[in-house]
């Protein structure tokens, strides 16, 4: 037998083997028992692009070759993602400073959205605004319910706290609208509802204000029965806190005696006082001058020791 005759049948064999092989890795699916054939790619190798970096979606295949051309992709310099919405102390923040820059619009809208999400002190500036014709047009019924939301929600506020002065404030401008009634508005005078309000404010956040309101009512039975000597327990706890109406008041009914022993070398010593506190006022001058008139020489001297303990932080 010839050598080309014994090669012939092993070079058919070879390529039998080949043609399996082929057909294998061209099938998509098992033929024969045979496993199933991995998917060829479908775009040349030399155009895929490197693992990580997949072209954006919508841009089409770019040939090979074609990207050296191309300008490279700018980063984005702005995000996406919506803003922030302010919290209601930025936002509080954001209308004061824009009031003081002469922007009351923008202000207002500010304060308002900071009070309408439960900030104090932007509810507690809108209600001043309103009852003091700040900015605004006065509005008496309006600055009431601010502070009335102020009183609803936070009276148990911690004491010592930023905004606790204000919520005392609060109270003490509700009980004035209760005390006098806003005309022409369903906000009636209600003595009893001010002394209320002014008694928590003076009790719980020791207002010097609220105590001489509150004072000033009991001297006077507004809101419920007479009462001197608590009127000038609140009284003398305003008074030494340096509230000057307190101190005019309290000294004169030391010095009168009105409803309580006569203690006129103190009240002359608090009438003292409030003229030098308020020098430019000529009524609390012609008060103090008058009870220095009508006291004695022991009065005045007993009076002059008293002011020297004042100064050195004394208040017995």
């Amino acid at each position: 037998m010839r050598i080309s005759d014994r090669l012939l049948p092993a070079a058919l064999f070879t390529v039998g083997l080949g043609l399996v092989s082929a057909f294998g890795f061209e099938g998509t699916g098992a033929r024969d028992g045979m496993a199933p054939a991995a998917a060829i790619d479908a775009m040349p190798r030399s155009s895929q692009p490197p693992p990580g970096l997949v072209p954006p979606m919508g841009v089409p295949n770019v040939p090979a070759g074609a990207n050296a051309s191309m300008p490279a992709a700018r980063p984005l310099t702005r995000s996406l993602a919506p803003p922030r919405p302010l919290t209601p102390g930025e936002a509080f923040l954001t209308g004061t400073e824009a009031l003081r820059a002469g922007n009351t619009t923008a202000g207002i809208h500010a304060l308002e959205y900071a009070a309408e999400n439960g900030h104090a002190l932007a509810e507690w500036k809108l209600g001043r605004m309103y009852a003091d014709g700040d900015h605004v047009t006065r509005d008496d019924l309006r600055a009431f319910d601010y502070f009335q939301d102020i009183v609803d929600n936070h009276s148990d506020d911690t004491l010592g706290t930023s905004q606790a002065r204000f919520i005392a404030n609060a109270y003490v401008a509700l009980g004035g609208y209760f005390l006098n009634g806003i005309p022409n508005s369903p906000v009636k005078p209600d003595p009893l509802r001010a002394r209320d309000l002014y008694a928590y404010a003076a009790s719980y956040f020791g207002d010097a204000e609220a105590q001489y309101r509150l004072g000033r009512m009991l001297l006077e039975g507004q809101g419920g029965p007479r009462d001197p000597w608590q009127a000038g327990r609140w009284l003398k706890l305003s008074a030494d806190k340096g509230l000057t109406q307190a101190q005019v008041l309290l000294g004169m009914t030391m010095f009168k005696g009105d409803g309580i022993p006569r203690q006129a070398a103190r009240g002359l010593m608090y009438l003292t006082i409030a003229r030098d506190t308020a020098k430019q006022d000529t009524s609390i001058a012609d008060l103090q001058a008058w009870a220095f008139a009508n006291a004695s020489d022991d009065e005045r001297a007993m009076a002059l020791t008293y002011l020297e303990a004042w100064t050195q932080g004394r208040r017995d």
